[in-house]
């Protein structure tokens, strides 16, 4: 991994992960605080929904934070630490969405909504991304873990 446009992609994708991570984090300790500042609907529906993304935001959040640390020790489980960190964005994107459009959050929510698609749309956004940069790095990611094996064997 010592390509310049592999290393300048990696500086890229963990700055991401760390974003990715802090907005999380962010946005539950919102939502804990006060509900009403990050809520895009006051339905108690919306609520019970929306109660039950914790568990999934905090394994996005590990899958993210799993791969800062394999990308800056090169090793190769950050190949399986992004594909996860982006199935992950994906499979809550598609949650997201599809309540979204059942309840019609999107358009009858005012900011709300505006913010809301905003949302889904950084986090498919983000997720097709990464996806696309692992594996198109994935070669680079596996090789970095190679020849630090073959170092240590030496």
């Amino acid at each position: 991994m010592d390509d310049d446009g592999v290393a300048a992609g990696l500086r890229r994708v963990r700055f991401v992960l760390l974003v990715v991570v802090a907005v999380d984090v962010a946005y539950w300790v919102a939502w804990y605080a006060d509900r009403t500042a990050v809520a895009s609907n006051s339905r108690s529906a919306y609520f019970e929904f929306e109660n039950a993304f914790p568990l999934a935001d905090a394994w996005l959040a590990l899958c993210c934070i799993g791969a800062f640390v394999a990308l800056g020790r090169r090793s190769p489980t950050a190949l399986l630490w992004l594909l996860l960190a982006g199935g992950a964005g994906g499979y809550l994107f598609c949650m997201d969405v599809l309540y979204d459009l059942e309840h019609g959050v999107w358009w009858s929510s005012g900011a709300g909504g505006i913010v809301e698609f905003a949302i889904n749309a950084l986090t498919v956004g983000v997720s097709v991304w990464l996806g696309r940069w692992t594996w198109r790095s994935r070669a680079a990611l596996l090789v970095a873990g190679q020849e630090e094996e073959s170092q240590l064997a030496s």
